[in-house]
């Protein structure tokens, strides 16, 4: 790290949580080579119109689109105050010849926000490969953990069990809610076009001498150039903000699955019975050497809690613009739209990294499943000493009294449960020990977990996953 690096404030983002990618995405070089790219796509599009714009100048201008001179663009902006016409006095620099064609009946949004749903739509489709690969790993583990019955909980107190498969079912089944908000919000992604000042193509049906026709036209080019069937039909200045209010909702719905997914584990680890991965090396706390804290899905919560407030900054930008715009939402956005995605990015990133690795205890789930089975089968013992012939109004106090009983030697004395000794010792019920014992395995309370599970894999969430099957990203990098 250099000296300046050293005294200057560093993005966690780009120093811990974003991957590579997502962080090029973002990059000041990329922007500006998609600004290149539209003002090229505007020439060429203006030209096939009838505009006098000549092949030599569209070629000078495609030589140039990737060369941009960063430190020469912040100089330009330093001495007119203005980010866009720095970049086009770059670009008309780099292009003498094409230098008095550039820009034609644009305004700086043409550019700006055409470029940002570039940007947005590959971020979201990182996401997507990201997504798809925790939610693969997610079907694997649901699928060999189909089986493993494991103590459920609600209100965090013991309840009937479940399987761990089950669990991870769960999660799955949010993941995927949150694939095809996604591939939606993708679906109906339209970029602003090529609309003028304040949206009414007013300097564009100029350019075409009063010719409705081409102005409506160079708006559909512009858009198909971009890679889109149509722009948005309508605009202000720039494309209406509900567009980032819909993305940055789509990135809150992930987090608030990653947090939800996060959170189990964290749970479960304090109950020894699944934990993430922990590398041989890692260090779990500085003061107690034992200790294997669930790191990543904390930071997995942390990064989930920002996304889910700043979906907020997108929500009051769309409110909050005045007429056909204002530009209070410049600076937000400059922060909100990228952090968000760098979140999503790394939140993904260690969820897919988690998923694939995690460490299962079935002894200690079976430890668990055997301290509280005895009370979770009670009503089955009823059931079983009724047949026998036992009053079942009775049989219920008695059993109550009993259950009582052993809840408070666990809880007060620390010992084990004794409910079934207490029961085979009561002749009212005329069970023996033996066959109380049969009526332990956990399988027989787990209900339809498993056949859920395997219906679920073979059906909704094969299908889902059969759609994107050829979608793969780059490799994912364990984050610090």
């Amino acid at each position: 790290m250099t000296q300046d690096l050293q005294h200057s404030y560093q993005s966690p983002f780009s120093l811990r949580y974003a991957s590579p990618q997502m962080q090029a995405l973002f990059s000041p070089l990329h922007r500006a080579r998609q600004f290149r790219r539209l003002w090229l796509m505007l020439a060429r599009s203006q030209q096939a119109l009838g505009l006098p714009i000549t092949d030599a100048q569209l070629a000078e201008l495609a030589r140039q689109v990737d060369q941009v001179d960063l430190e020469e663009v912040d100089r330009l902006e330093r001495l007119t105050r203005h980010d866009v016409m720095a970049h086009l006095q770059a670009f008309a620099q780099d292009c003498p010849l094409a230098a008095p064609i550039l820009h034609l009946g644009a305004t700086s949004c043409y550019v700006t926000d055409n470029a940002d749903i570039l940007i947005i739509r590959e971020a979201m489709e990182l996401l997507r490969a990201r997504l798809l690969v925790a939610a693969r790993a997610l079907a694997d583990a649901a699928g060999q953990y189909r089986d493993l019955p494991q103590l459920a909980y609600t209100h965090f107190q013991p309840a009937q069990p479940t399987t761990l498969g089950k669990r991870l079912s769960l999660y799955l089944q949010d993941l995927l809610l949150d694939l095809r908000e996604l591939d939606h919000f993708l679906a109906q992604l339209r970029p602003l076009g090529s609309k003028g000042a304040t949206g009414t193509q007013a300097s564009f049906l100029a350019l075409f001498e009063g010719d409705a026709d081409r102005a409506l036209a160079l708006d559909r080019m512009i858009a198909q150039e971009m890679g889109f069937e149509m722009p948005l039909a309508l605009s202000g200045q720039t494309y209406t903000r509900k567009i980032d209010a819909l993305a940055q909702n789509v990135l809150s719905g992930i987090a608030q699955s990653a947090a939800k997914f996060a959170g189990d584990l964290r749970l479960m680890a304090h109950l020894k019975e699944v934990e993430e991965p922990f590398e041989a090396t890692q260090v779990g706390s500085s003061a107690m050497p034992y200790k294997r804290n669930p790191m990543r899905a904390e930071r997995m919560g942390a990064l989930a809690r920002f996304l889910i407030v700043n979906a907020q900054n997108a929500a009051h930008t769309a409110a909050g613009q005045w007429l056909e715009r204002s530009l209070d939402d410049s600076a937000n956005r400059r922060l909100s739209l990228a952090e968000g995605f760098l979140a999503a990015d790394g939140l993904l990133t260690l969820y897919g990294s988690i998923v694939p690795g995690l460490v299962v205890y079935p002894r200690m789930m079976a430890r668990h499943l055997e301290a509280e089975l005895p009370f979770m089968a009670s009503e089955n013992i009823l059931m079983r000493a009724v047949m026998r012939g036992g009053n079942r109004q009775e049989l219920h106090e008695r059993l109550r009294v009993h259950a009582q009983a052993a809840a408070q030697r666990v809880k007060a004395q620390g010992q084990d449960n004794d409910l079934l000794d207490r029961v085979a010792r009561d002749p009212a019920f005329g069970l023996g020990r033996e066959e109380l014992a049969r009526l332990m395995n956990p399988a027989d309370y787990t209900g339809l977990a498993s056949r859920q599970v395997a219906d679920y894999l073979a059906g909704e969430a094969a299908q889902a996953l059969a759609v994107h099957e050829g979608v793969t990203g780059p490799e994912a990098q364990v984050l610090l």
